[in-house]
């Protein structure tokens, strides 16, 4: 079984997400999770103790499938969440996200970035509007298509307290 099959079917076990895995450098291996899309209103964030209870259970399985690696870090995956899945598209759609593609589609003038709100997922193309030179554009891709795309963090310091 490969690494993030592994991650993933741990992880899922103990009723949370997979959202990426990271191996960096000095053996670092960064494991982001979250609640599922159902779970997530009702639980709220990721905490510390979420993260603390996959560590225990992950750095168990990891040594006993004897995977090499020096140190273990269990994290949320932010405000700017990554999105790599089809699922991620259609739980955040309606979000304003950023989409970097991996080489630019015909007829985007070379642009490879883009900035916008998502659309639902129709089938296996996703949507993304963004403002265009002549005013709202929207842009249809697929993953394949596509390099990476995160979030774009939406933060109210409105209900703060001075």
């Amino acid at each position: 079984m490969q690494l993030p099959e592994l991650i993933e079917k741990t992880v899922s076990g103990l009723g949370y997400e997979l959202v990426e895995v990271e191996r960096a450098e000095r053996g670092l291996l960064r494991v982001y999770i979250d609640f599922s899309a159902e779970d997530a209103a009702e639980k709220g964030p990721i905490t510390v103790e979420d993260c603390a209870t996959v560590s225990h259970q992950l750095s168990h399985v990891l040594t006993v499938e004897n995977v090499n690696y020096e140190r273990l870090e269990i994290s949320s995956p932010g405000l700017d969440r990554p999105l790599n899945k089809m699922a991620d598209f259609v739980r955040f759609a309606g979000s304003e996200a950023i989409v970097k593609l991996k080489v630019a589609l015909p007829d985007t003038a070379n642009r490879r970035t883009y900035q916008g709100i998502l659309h639902e997922p129709q089938g296996d193309m996703l949507a993304l509007e963004f403002e265009g030179k002549d005013g709202p554009a929207l842009l249809e891709f697929t993953l394949a298509d596509m390099d990476k795309a995160r979030l774009v963090p939406q933060v109210d310091f409105k209900g703060r307290k001075a």
